[in-house]
């Protein structure tokens, strides 16, 4: 049992992990802390939080959990806030899709590694944001990726580990940098591409008729667009190094494909297309959880 939770940034993130360990009866107190009043307001009155404090030294206050759900770009200044205000068994854990940038600012906030601090990362989401969009199922069946650091403490581990279990995620672990990697290629340049598409469409004179016309495909392919510039901003500055490889690498492909539509290459097109196919036919069928309740789209923080 968590007797007291304190989650900074109450929003689809945050509040779906209260809304998940109330359902599992396996919190006591819910404190939130944010900058936007009227969705604290709210997330009172539907019950996802028991009170709250704008302040995030205040906000974690007695709490043993606490759990920051804000932009990557502002977890640095809420380390900061928090690090004398911290009961000295609390556990803090974040859900911070770069964990390199989580580390760096913890580092420089509390001048080591908190050995109680175990960075983690839910892969879950929707396009959608704030409180009203959180739900309790958010993440039955997803994965959460723990980072764990030599300095962690094994029993902050294990507690972190429990906490996402009984939300009915699939925990995983894995190095700081290989997390940084794996979300370059699978996450963080998927969001690159919808985000480049749509604007490269928007700047075209035709673009009322070319939306106009979109087809199902272009909506879902293009639906993670609509996620936070503000939050994407921010893990691109942090996640650079490896998403710029990506995207250097995608890039080869892209002038590849184009070479060949130049030439007339089916023989090429084909056995790109059906080496993606079966490649996309194996992930669905081995990595996708099944009854999935939302789908992975924007990573909402």
């Amino acid at each position: 049992m968590i007797e007291r939770l304190a989650i900074i940034g109450v929003g689809l993130i945050g509040g779906s992990l209260a809304r998940a360990l109330r359902a599992a009866g396996a919190v006591n107190e819910v404190v939130g802390c944010g900058r936007a009043l009227p969705n604290l307001e709210r997330a009172v009155e539907i019950g996802v939080i028991d009170r709250f404090d704008q302040d995030p030294a205040a906000a974690v206050a007695g709490a043993d959990l606490v759990f920051i759900a804000v932009p990557l770009g502002a977890i640095r200044a809420v380390f900061t806030a928090i690090k004398d205000r911290l009961r000295a068994d609390a556990i803090v854990t974040d859900g911070g899709s770069v964990k390199g940038s989580v580390v760096a600012d913890a580092l420089a906030a509390f001048g080591r590694i908190p050995p109680r601090l175990v960075p983690g990362h839910p892969i879950a989401g929707t396009e959608h944001s704030g409180v009203d969009a959180s739900f309790a199922t958010l993440y039955r069946q997803r994965r959460v990726i723990l980072t764990p650091l030599p300095e962690t403490d094994p029993e902050a581990l294990a507690r972190v580990d429990w906490m996402w279990r009984t939300c009915g995620a699939e925990v995983s672990r894995m190095s700081v940098a290989h997390h940084d990697e794996v979300l370059a290629a699978t996450s963080h340049l998927p969001h690159m591409l919808a985000y480049g598409l749509v604007d490269a469409l928007a700047r075209m004179d035709e673009t009322d008729e070319i939306f106009r016309y979109a087809a199902g495909g272009f909506r879902d392919f293009t639906r993670i667009a609509s996620s936070s510039p503000v939050m994407w901003r921010d893990i691109c500055m942090a996640n650079r190094e490896a998403l710029s490889a990506m995207l250097a690498r995608f890039s080869v492909e892209l002038t590849d494909l184009a070479q060949a539509i130049r030439l007339g290459d089916g023989n090429t097109l084909l056995e790109v297309f059906a080496r993606a196919k079966a490649a996309r036919d194996r992930y669905v069928e081995v990595a996708a959880p099944k009854d999935s309740p939302a789908p992975d789209a924007g990573e909402r923080k």
